[in-house]
């Protein structure tokens, strides 16, 4: 028999149990990769936020019994973003990352700002600002960068 017992920040406990080809206590998303007789993997299908925990792989079988520990971290890539104002005011936003991106104006200056907003699903809004009104460079761009993304 394997069982999966899931602790995350939306239950408190879920568990996935095979016995006499039998799934019971299984979410629409958490189901056995394969079969549990031959691999006991769990699949998560889409993954979310709240699914970010600490997973628990008990085996009882004739050969005894079996604890595997797993920790799943959910990483979101944020939403990008590059607008100007009125006063020429580059804005570039990376919107509910996790973990929080990186974002920076280009041409960097020692004049910007930046400002990083925690959200309570754990995503974080990073935003940088620079003016560039006696600038003679003609545009700006956003540079960011976060781990879901090798581009920038």
């Amino acid at each position: 028999m394997v069982t999966w017992k899931i602790k995350c920040s939306t239950c408190s406990l879920l568990a996935c149990r095979s016995d006499h080809n039998e799934t019971r206590n299984c979410s629409e998303r958490m189901m056995w990769k394969y079969s549990p007789d031959s691999d006991p993997a769990l699949r998560i299908y889409p993954v979310n936020l709240g699914d970010e925990g600490n997973y628990t792989c008990e085996i009882a079988s004739s050969a005894g019994n079996f604890l595997f520990f797993s920790s799943l971290t959910v990483i979101v890539p944020p939403t990008v973003t590059l607008t100007c104002d009125k006063s020429r005011v580059a804005v570039c936003q990376a919107s509910a990352g996790k973990p929080a991106a990186d974002a920076s104006c280009i041409p960097a200056s020692n004049h910007g700002t930046k400002e990083e907003v925690h959200h309570p699903n754990g995503t974080v809004t990073r935003v940088s600002y620079i003016g560039w009104v006696n600038s003679m460079l003609p545009t700006a761009a956003c540079l960011v960068t976060h781990p879901a993304t090798n581009q920038t």
